[in-house]
């Protein structure tokens, strides 16, 4: 299907994992997609597979924790006609453990980071009458997951914000959902693995495929597909929303 001929997409986080699985589903699909990440040469790779399986894709260096980053590589694109938020960082701790720097930290990235992407692309996904903002929240912005304090509250905030932003954008065409996964297999998975558990690596590996219901965790391409969804004309009756993508865990566990 080429349900996003002539459009235009930009992807925050795209340079790896669930960011850049829905880069290359959009551009699979007929997207020109703007790969927005810090890491240049991780996202300039992004852009030449997407060109040898026949897409089209730029690569722009932005730290969306940089109002100035995130207003610099938007100014240098003509048309955004959906615009999805994926970068992000975790941390790892509850209350008493979560210091001052990991709040700053997660908040720049993960609530400011996307306030700047949505309040930048808005003129823009405005003009195309038809725009789409699709935010990557968590089942952590429902449910309590342990020792994921910061990561909680970002999350938590993701969802409320993309309710706010669904209700006042009504009026100019802008539809604005989130989705809401559990734990998917990424390379930042591995590389947590191998960094904290390098002697019991399996284990660690099985429990968190474990905590979904269904018994393994999700995988870029299962959250690529349905994003793809929601960014197309054929979700035009949805926003508002968030979607869970979660093995069973909010209504199963």
């Amino acid at each position: 299907m080429k349900r996003f001929e002539n459009k235009h997409a930009v992807v925050t986080g795209s340079a790896s994992g669930i960011g850049r699985a829905i880069a290359e589903r959009l551009a699979e699909e007929g997207a020109e997609v703007h790969i927005f990440d810090r890491d240049a040469v991780a996202a300039a790779s992004v852009v030449t597979a997407i060109e040898s399986a026949g897409g089209q894709a730029r690569a722009h260096e932005v730290d969306v924790a940089s109002s100035a980053s995130v207003a610099m590589a938007v100014a240098s694109i003509d048309r955004i006609d959906v615009m999805v938020n994926s970068a992000g960082v975790a941390a790892i701790g509850k209350l008493e453990t979560t210091t001052t720097e990991d709040m700053d930290r997660v908040f720049s990235v993960n609530v400011k980071g996307v306030y700047h992407c949505m309040q930048e692309a808005m003129p823009k996904l405005r003009l195309s009458k038809s725009g789409v903002i699709l935010n990557l929240a968590s089942i952590a912005s429902h449910v309590g997951i342990e020792d994921r304090f910061a990561y909680s509250m970002s999350k938590g905030a993701v969802f409320s914000m993309t309710l706010s932003v669904a209700r006042d954008y009504l009026d100019a065409g802008v539809r604005c959902n989130c989705i809401s996964p559990a734990r998917v297999h990424t390379p930042f998975v591995d590389s947590y693995l191998d960094r904290n558990y390098p002697e019991n690596r399996q284990e660690m590996l099985d429990q968190l495929a474990a905590f979904q219901p269904i018994g393994r965790m999700g995988t870029p391409a299962e959250i690529a597909g349905l994003a793809a969804y929601l960014c197309s004309d054929e979700a035009s009756f949805v926003t508002g929303v968030a979607y869970s993508i979660d093995g069973g865990v909010m209504n199963l566990r």
